[in-house]
């Protein structure tokens, strides 16, 4: 039986589509990092060429001047806040949902459901008008509840669908031997569910660094703004300094690319390994 399924010609063109795809991928990365290290009247001059030295002068200027200090502590308070807060939230729903066998249990995961197809941009300007008439716009946590509520419907989905592949038996034997719902779920659901739980908790944190739309809009203060509203300040009319604006893309992309170099085989593990089953 011959296992070669594909041949030659097919193996080249498909090698040569991913060879593409990473090097348009990798290729701007590059050139963002080396070019952050440029003057910008080099960049100007000739955007592709590499620097005749290690100009580090744009990654102090904009620490200093554009608060990366405050915006970069504030991106971590909320990335790590929402992320644990909404993976938390979502894997006690998925039990409840996946185990609990409520009458209503399709109809409260479909209204869940219902939330992915909800973007941000729709709901931002009933939301600013609430968090502004109920006082909690341009504080942390005006932004706290916006992160958990979008990312709630996605892990709950997550959640549900690994959790109800568990076997029932592990449950019925411990509430047998006295152990309540909330032992169960911290002692058997969770450690049992730690390659979803990775998944959930990287794609949350990698979400919830990048976003802009709902810090832009229900904040003001630099105070509890975060690191993409900072690196945007360097765009547009306020600078017209492409060093300046390259230094800060690259000290909010570095921690992103660390954390998925690190991290790539978790988050690929656990959403192979069931955690989008239906």
């Amino acid at each position: 039986m011959n296992n070669n399924k594909y041949s030659p010609v097919w193996k080249i063109v498909g090698y040569s589509i991913v060879v593409f795809f990473a090097i348009f991928t990798i290729a701007p990365l590059i050139w963002l990092f080396y070019s952050s290290f440029k003057p910008h009247h080099d960049i100007v001059r000739n955007i592709f060429s590499l620097p005749t030295s290690f100009y580090l002068e744009n990654f102090t200027r904009v620490w200093e001047v554009g608060n990366m200090a405050i915006y970069s502590l504030n991106s971590l308070f909320y990335s790590t806040s929402a992320t644990v807060l909404t993976t938390l939230f979502a894997m006690a729903g998925g039990y409840a949902l996946s185990k609990f066998g409520f009458k209503i249990s399709k109809l409260i995961y479909g209204f869940f459901s219902i939330g992915l197809l909800i973007t941000v941009h729709s709901v931002l300007v009933p939301l600013f008008i609430i968090e502004t008439k109920i006082g909690i716009d341009d504080t942390r946590l005006g932004v706290l509840i916006p992160y958990i509520a979008f990312g709630l419907p996605f892990l709950l989905f997550l959640a549900t669908a690994y959790i109800r592949d568990l076997p029932d038996a592990v449950e019925e034997s411990a509430i047998i031997d006295g152990a309540n719902y909330f032992q169960v779920f911290f002692k058997i659901i969770l450690p049992m569910s730690i390659p979803v739980v990775t998944t959930m908790l990287i794609f949350s944190f990698l979400q919830n660094w990048n976003e802009f739309a709902l810090m832009f809009v229900l904040t003001s203060d630099k105070a509890v703004r975060s690191l993409p509203v900072g690196i945007n300040s360097f765009a547009g009319g306020r600078s017209r300094d492409f060093g300046l604006q390259f230094a800060s893309l690259v000290i909010g992309t570095f921690p992103m690319i660390v954390m998925y170099i690190f991290f790539n085989k978790q988050l690929s593990k656990g959403f192979s390994s069931g955690a989008v089953k239906e």
